[in-house]
């Protein structure tokens, strides 16, 4: 038996412990926040669980095994470092660091203790219909591919900044919509696509004067290093509460997915359009979703896959280098908006 700790018992925590209690060699007993009642509050239904303030005081016990941290985006790298240097395995929800800096140290920490698991949370990675879009996109199924667009949109309202003061900051988130809401599509992007080769951007704060430091919204246009095309814009300032838009165009089919599901689908042939409709129907319906419904299927997977790399000894399917390439794409994006050019990213 893995035995687990929650540092930072907040608003994704929960889905933590949910997925943790769902994998039969897991068992989270460790849980640590600064508010020691919001851990207690965590902790309720947990028999023989033990409680901290001080994530360093946590680490200390030798009973513990692994940690998810679930704290404020400044905290990562710290925390993250920290545990490693402990001997304990880490998973790090996003963003795994708020800063260029912080990915630098978080990484050159995982590289240090190669005994250890490190990995960043990117969840959609295993949810089942990003799988079988990916495995569609490496056989060529939509032919060459041309372009890809992008487009999110959410609310995050004044009292939402005004309720964590580190929240819409420099120094405490590292940046706004897109470091936060829209992350996992960065990552999504990719997941399905690769790595990206330039990007340009522009970004600004268009409803929260005088409240946040940061963006609300953002667009970017950015090339992947195949030679793709990608366009992309992301708000949190919009009526739509949480909507997502993808669409792909190939030479030989066009897909377009809303919230993740598919909505369009047109192809050269009429075989060739039921065969990529099947297989991204026979994706199944995926598991249960604990936590709020825009955070997916996949944290469950994510943590079991954690656990199971711990147990076998081996990578874990997002390392904690492969989960700092999809932050390091944000961060240029970031950069580009700053400077108003082209920013390479290879």
């Amino acid at each position: 038996m893995i035995k687990c700790g929650i540092i930072g018992c907040g608003v994704i925590a929960p889905t933590h412990l949910a997925g943790y209690q769902q994998i039969p060699e897991a068992q989270v007993c460790f849980f640590c926040d600064l508010i020691k009642e919001r851990a207690e509050k965590l902790a309720e239904n947990v028999p023989g669980a033990k409680i901290f303030t001080d994530y360093r005081e946590m680490l200390k016990d030798p009973e513990l095994a692994a940690v998810s941290i679930c704290t404020d985006h400044a905290s990562h790298a710290a925390i993250f470092t920290d545990a490693l240097n402990a001997g304990k395995h880490v998973i790090c929800e996003k963003v795994p660091g708020r800063t260029p800096d912080d990915l630098a140290k978080m990484t050159a920490a995982a590289a240090a203790h190669p005994e250890v698991v490190a990995s960043g949370i990117f969840q959609h990675r295993f949810n089942a219909s990003n799988i079988a879009l990916r495995k569609l996109i490496a056989e060529k199924k939509f032919g060459k591919l041309l372009t890809v667009n992008l487009n999110f949109s959410c609310l995050r309202t004044d009292e939402y900044y005004q309720k964590d003061p580190w929240r819409g900051t420099v120094a405490g988130e590292g940046g706004g919509v897109l470091i936060n809401q829209a992350i996992h599509f960065m990552d999504q992007l990719r997941f399905l696509f690769g790595d990206i080769r330039k990007v340009a951007a522009s970004s600004a704060n268009l409803t929260h004067q005088g409240v946040i430091e940061v963006e609300d919204t953002v667009s970017f246009t950015a090339e992947f290093a195949d030679g793709l095309f990608l366009t992309g814009n992301a708000t949190n300032s919009a009526f739509a509460r949480w909507r997502s838009a993808l669409t792909i165009s190939g030479t030989e089919a066009q897909v377009e997915f809303i919230d993740e599901k598919l909505s369009f689908l047109a192809a050269a042939t009429p075989e060739k359009e039921e065969e990529i409709r099947a297989a991204l129907n026979g994706a199944g319906k995926d598991e249960t979703v604990h936590g709020k419904a825009y955070y997916g299927t996949g944290h469950t997977a994510q943590l079991a896959d954690f656990i199971s790399a711990i147990t076998e000894k081996r990578l874990p399917e997002v390392t904690l280098a492969e989960a700092a390439k999809s932050a390091a794409f944000v961060f240029s994006i970031y950069e580009a908006a700053a400077k108003g050019t082209w920013v390479d990213c290879l």
